[in-house]
C-alpha cells in the first residue's frame, strides 16, 4: 500500500502550483475559518488552564523546596511523553473520548514544566534585599508576593509562558489525529486527499498565528512594566 505522504510529495514535484487560490476562495469560510478558530480555542484554553495550575504550583515550589523536585520530576515525565503516544493514552482511558477534551489535557500536560520552571525562576530572580525593604516598610506576605515578587518577576515568567504558547500551537496541529479540530484537520486532511493547498494553508496559518501570539505577548510583557519602558526613554 502507498504512502500518502510519499504520494503527495511526487505529486507536489510533477505540479509546480502548489497553491489553488479557487479553492481558497470557495472554502475560506467554510474551512478555513472554523478550523483556524478551533485552533485558536485549543491553544488559548491550554494555555488559560495551564496557568491556573501552574503559576500557585510554582509559587508554592518557590516557598518550600522540598516541593519543587517532585513536582518537576513528575512534569518532566510528561514532557518526555510522544505526543501522538499521550494522544494514545488518553482516548484508551474510559470515559475519555476522542475529540478536543483529550488534546487539551496534553496540551496543558505539555506546558507545565516550563511554565513551573520559569515561575519559579522569576521568583528566585527577585533580590532579596528588595523583599527585605517590602517588609521593612509592614507589607505582609501576600503583599510582597503580588506588588514585589510576581511584578519583578514578571519578564521570566512571560518568557516561559511565550515558550509554551508556541509549543502548544504547534502540537496542537497534532491534535486532529484523534479529531480534536484546529489547523491540523487541514494538514491531515490534505495529506490524505494528497492536496498541497490544504497542508500549505494550514501550516502558514499555524506559523502566523504561533508568531502573532508571541509578539503579543512580549508586549503585554513591556505593557506590564511600565518602569522599562521609562528606563528605555
Amino acid at each position: 500500500m502507498s504512502n500518502p505522504a510519499l504520494l503527495l510529495l511526487q505529486d507536489v514535484l510533477e505540479k509546480p502550483e502548489l497553491i489553488d487560490w479557487e479553492w481558497i476562495r470557495e472554502n475560506f469560510w467554510e474551512d478555513i475559518v472554523p478550523a483556524f478558530q478551533g485552533h485558536i480555542f485549543l491553544s488559548f484554553v491550554s494555555v488559560a488552564i495551564a496557568l491556573v495550575i501552574a503559576l500557585p504550583v510554582g509559587v508554592i515550589s518557590a516557598r518550600y523546596r522540598k516541593v519543587y523536585p517532585p513536582v518537576t520530576f513528575v512534569t518532566g515525565i510528561l514532557y518526555s511523553i510522544p505526543s501522538l503516544a499521550l494522544f494514545a493514552i488518553l482516548i484508551s482511558i474510559p470515559g475519555v473520548a476522542i475529540g478536543p477534551s483529550p488534546v487539551i489535557i496534553a496540551l496543558v500536560a505539555y506546558s507545565l514544566l516550563i511554565l513551573i520552571r520559569n515561575t519559579v525562576a522569576g521568583l528566585d530572580s527577585v533580590p532579596p534585599e528588595t523583599i527585605d525593604a517590602a517588609r521593612g516598610m509592614g507589607l505582609t506576605n501576600r503583599q510582597i508576593l503580588f506588588r514585589v515578587e510576581l511584578p519583578l518577576a514578571l519578564p521570566i515568567i512571560v518568557a516561559g509562558i511565550r515558550i509554551a504558547t508556541v509549543t502548544i500551537i504547534g502540537i496542537a496541529t497534532i491534535g486532529a489525529y484523534i479529531s480534536g479540530g484546529g489547523l491540523g484537520a487541514l494538514i491531515f486532511d490534505g495529506i490524505n486527499r494528497q492536496f498541497p493547498t490544504m497542508i500549505i494553508a494550514g501550516a502558514v496559518l499555524a506559523t502566523a498565528l504561533a508568531i502573532t501570539a508571541d509578539l503579543l505577548l512580549l508586549g503585554l510583557e513591556r505593557y506590564l512594566r511600565p518602569w522599562a519602558r521609562v528606563r528605555r526613554m
